[in-house]
């Protein structure tokens, strides 16, 4: 199994973190979907302020670029991560369009 973590900062305005908050409680079923299908075993989004960390579980098959394939070909999940985008800003230094970003492991225990 292969482990994600992952970084992305909000809007910081209290009213649109509630919203995307609310969005996530019921994710839309082709959202859901897309992620098993790509090979996502499991998925969780943590808070703090406007800043959000996402952890990936996934089976050992799973590669971003696949599930990037799989995303653009699904218009449901394209209207989805467009609505998202009301919501979210891009980290600093972060490539143009580039949402969620990868962190570097840096200790283990």
């Amino acid at each position: 199994m292969k482990k994600f973590c992952l970084a992305l900062d909000l809007i910081d305005n209290p009213e649109l973190i509630a919203e995307y908050e609310n969005y996530h409680q019921n994710i839309w079923p082709e959202v859901r979907k897309s992620i098993l299908d790509s090979g996502i075993i499991n998925m969780e989004i943590y808070s703090v302020q406007n800043r959000l960390f996402m952890i990936i579980e996934a089976e050992d098959s799973f590669s971003f670029e696949a599930k990037n394939d799989l995303d653009q070909k699904n218009p449901r999940v394209q209207e989805w991560e467009e609505l998202m985008w009301k919501f979210q800003q891009q980290l600093p230094n972060s490539k143009a369009g580039e949402k969620w970003r990868l962190m570097d492991k840096i200790f283990s225990l």
